[in-house]
Order: structure tokens, then sequence, then C-alpha cells
């Protein structure tokens, strides 16, 4: 059965793709910690006509619940250089949120250091910049203690939290993620050429305003700050607006410009 065209469907255990044959552009986006390609299926039918949606969809979730989640960042960055590649012909940007905005920094690194065509411009949000941060470690709390804190940033359906075999299994891929991602450390560098834009909630307590625009350390490109209404899923509540913003964005002329 052929996808319909603003339908985010497999393509491999990597790849999901919501295919438009007529695309000048690609927008691959990376899910945070718990989530799998799915939480991007509702933009396929929001980005202008000529950007094609690509999500990633690591395993440890959804249809491919029964594969263990990575626990190294740099397995998982090897994999993703080597399956994204033949997606990389059409001028393309990377959008991560929360975990997935340090995946796709890394994997942006990486492509760079391999000679291979990377993105022309990365979208980070609700994450601080590499470095010392003030935002709490999650991952060596109690089962508790974790569910709560994880509740407490909201992105969860009402459903889903009550249903506690769901939950458990959810929690545990959670877990897994945080852990990968909480002891991974960015390697110095030099810093990108490629276009930062970060996007933030404007009261996320995981992404305070100054760690946050520390990413514009990482790249002597162009760099900009949007900020929305809400908290770390502030893009759940709008993401018609999240989402113009990055059309837009992607489909403008490329400038040189930096603001904080």
């Amino acid at each position: 059965m052929i996808p319909l065209e603003n339908e985010l469907a497999p393509e491999s255990p990597y790849i999901w793709r919501a295919r438009r044959p007529s695309a000048t552009h690609r927008l691959v986006c990376f899910p945070h910690a718990g989530a799998g390609a799915p939480a991007y299926a509702d933009w396929a039918g929001l980005l202008p006509p000529g950007i094609e949606l690509i999500a990633i969809q690591p395993p440890g979730r959804q249809n491919r619940i029964g594969e263990d989640p990575f626990t190294e960042a740099g397995p998982l960055v090897e994999a993703l250089t080597h399956v994204l590649r033949p997606v990389l012909d059409l001028p393309t940007a990377f959008f991560g949120h929360s975990a997935g905005a340090t995946l796709a920094y890394e994997l942006t690194r990486a492509l760079r250091e391999r000679g291979a065509r990377g993105p022309e411009h990365l979208f980070l949000s609700a994450q601080p910049a590499p470095g010392e941060s003030a935002v709490r470690r999650l991952h060596e709390l109690p089962d508790d203690e974790f569910a709560a804190e994880i509740l407490s940033l909201g992105g969860i359906d009402e459903e889903v939290a009550e249903d506690e075999d769901v939950m458990e299994a959810m929690l545990y891929t959670l877990r897994a993620d945080f852990t990968l991602w909480e002891r991974h450390t960015v390697e110095p560098g030099a810093p990108l050429d490629v276009p930062i834009t970060v996007l933030s909630g404007e009261s996320d307590p995981r992404a305070p305003l100054g760690e946050v625009k520390r990413w514009g350390e990482h790249t002597t490109a162009e760099f900009q700050t949007q900020f929305f209404p809400g908290g770390h899923f502030y893009f759940l509540d709008s993401p018609a607006e999240v989402v113009s913003v990055i059309g837009r964005t992607m489909l403008a002329p490329a400038t040189h410009r930096r603001s904080a």
C-alpha cells in the first residue's frame, strides 16, 4: 500500500518519510527522549509543499519496541551517518527536540568530519548547549521520582499516563535515553559553519535562557533564537506556528545575520 503524500510512514528501521516527489528541500526530525518518529506525524501536513519530512525512529519504541535502546551516543551517531546519506541529496535541515537536539548536533559534526554532505541548517529545540548546566539530572532518580519528573514536563497523554503497563514500558525507554544523554559529553571541537536556530518554550525548566543561547558559540554562521509560550513541550501546543517558522527559515535566502 502506497502511503498518502502527507502520511509519515516507515521506509526502513530508522527512517520514516512523508514522500513529496516534487520537494526541493528535506527536514529531518530527531525525537526527544522516549519518543519516536510518530511524534512528528502531524508536521507533514503543516510544512510548505516544497519540504519533505523525514523522522528518525531509534530502536526501543513503537515498531522497534522489541529492540534494546542505545546506551552510548557514538554507535547511534555512526549508524545514522550511514542510513541518512541517501536522503541528504537535497538541501536539508535537521530539527531535534531536547535530547534529539544534541543528537542532531553530534550527527552534523560527524558528517562534517567525514567530508559527507550534511544539513544546511540546524534547528535545536529545548536543549541547553554543551557545557556546565544547572538543569537537574534525572536518570539516577528512584522510579517514583523519575516518573513524577517526567509527567511534570508534560507531553504524555492522560490516557497513556493512566495505563500502568504502557507507562512501565515508556519509562524504561525514557530512563535509557536520559541515561545515555545525561552521561554523554560533547567533545571540544571547532565550531560548525552551519546556521543554527534555537527554539524553546519561554517557561521551560529544562532549557534555561542563558544555556540555550550558548549554542551560538558552536557556529560561525548565522545564529538566531525563537521563543514560544509554553514549557518543555511548547511545540505540541502550537505546532503550526513552530513548523511555519522552520519552513520560512528553510526556504528563505541565506544570510549571515546573528541575533540573540
